[in-house]
């Protein structure tokens, strides 16, 4: 990390000559920026994340979820709805986040109808892996039955 700039800032990366950001991703058909949010809901972080998450924008969603749980949230949802790409990168990224609140006796569930990210998880047997519910409504419902 840069001295001087904090976890969870906003700051995006360095910007180019034209403004942009060097992190904001670079997709098949040109820039394609990743928007992160996130909110507690029940006592549940939600993550929002809407774009692509591969090998240039992972990076971002690795930080928050790192972020958020040495700040002590260990029941995280992360919302896909809004996602058109998922690489090998960004998968890492699901289970390296899965594998730090399990250590914390916590849960990372998602939620995903998107056809081509499910069936890359369903691929990959992430499906085994992950809860994976339809709704936010759906995914917290399951979380808080199992505390």
């Amino acid at each position: 990390m840069r001295q001087g700039i904090s976890p969870g800032s906003g700051y995006a990366g360095p910007r180019r000559r034209d403004g942009r950001r060097d992190d904001a991703g670079h997709g098949a058909g040109g820039r394609v920026d990743l928007k992160l949010g996130h909110y507690a809901k029940d006592g549940i972080e939600v993550i929002d994340v809407q774009g692509e998450i591969d090998m240039y924008t992972a990076p971002r969603l690795r930080e928050l979820l790192i972020d958020l749980v040495s700040q002590g949230s260990y029941q995280l949802v992360v919302n896909l709805d809004k996602v058109g790409f998922l690489d090998s990168t960004g998968l890492g990224v699901l289970v390296g986040g899965l594998k730090r609140v399990r250590a914390h006796d916590g849960s990372l569930d998602l939620v995903c109808t998107q056809q081509p990210i499910l069936k890359i998880l369903k691929i990959t047997g992430l499906t085994e892996v992950f809860g994976i519910y339809e709704t936010v409504d759906q995914a917290i419902a399951a979380t808080k039955g199992r505390r």
